[in-house]
């Protein structure tokens, strides 16, 4: 079963967050509410988040305060924010929101479907992300674990898990490529950046396997580069 992505929604009022809920029912991932600053950063303590959708203007700690703590934290800094705001200052107030660390900036009212569409192609990012580190993690595993076993078995049973992990691998590179296509259909700046990242860390993995292959090793074979 595949497990849904978590959406963090800040707003301090109810309704705006249960306006939020109503359009991204619809994607089908753990929607989770938080009606402060505060509240959002206690949840981005202990859980993952694919994307944040950031109110901008709330009493006591506001949106742009809120991104900043995000950005210092190591573990959330990657998250990407849409800033949400009802309150349009022009081009300065927009640049304080990228400067926050905003993939993105849209202003109320919005169109739930343009929302509902960015959102989703950030879901479909963390998934991707989500699949790779997985892979990358059973061929660290398989790689200790083969290094301990000597003669012929080993070797088969090495080779065959080479073949299952490249078309693993295979299956996550024919979707993230089709993903990088519709991106770059849609002009969404922000969101080919975040693609062409992990299309590198997919090429990366890719390169690992490839000098794995009998006959193609090196003395840099076994090691396998970082997907952090």
């Amino acid at each position: 079963m595949v497990q849904k992505a978590k959406i963090l929604l800040v707003d301090d009022r109810p309704e705006n967050l249960l306006a939020l809920e109503a359009i991204l029912s619809a994607l089908d991932q753990t929607l989770v509410r938080a009606s402060s600053g505060e509240e959002a950063l206690k949840a981005l303590l202990t859980d993952d988040f694919a994307v944040i959708l950031l109110d901008v203007q709330m009493p006591g700690m506001d949106g742009f305060e809120t991104a900043a703590h995000i950005k210092r934290r190591e573990r959330t800094r990657d998250i990407p924010i849409i800033f949400l705001t009802a309150i349009n200052h022009g081009p300065h107030h927009t640049f304080r929101g990228y400067a926050a660390g905003a993939v993105d900036y849209i202003s109320k009212p919005f169109d739930p479907w343009v929302l509902r569409a960015k959102v989703s192609v950030f879901v479909e990012l963390y998934m991707k992300n989500c699949q790779l580190r997985e892979q990358a993690a059973l061929l660290r595993l398989q790689l200790e674990q083969g290094g301990g076993q000597s003669g012929s078995n080993g070797a088969k049973e090495a080779v065959g898990l080479l073949v299952e992990l490249s078309a693993r691998l295979a299956a996550v590179e024919e979707q993230a490529d089709a993903l990088s296509k519709q991106l770059d259909e849609s002009l969404d700046a922000a969101a080919v950046a975040t693609a062409a990242h992990l299309e590198r860390k997919l090429t990366g993995l890719r390169r690992a396997l490839d000098a794995l292959e009998p006959g193609t090793g090196s003395g840099d074979a076994g090691k396998v580069p970082s997907q952090d």
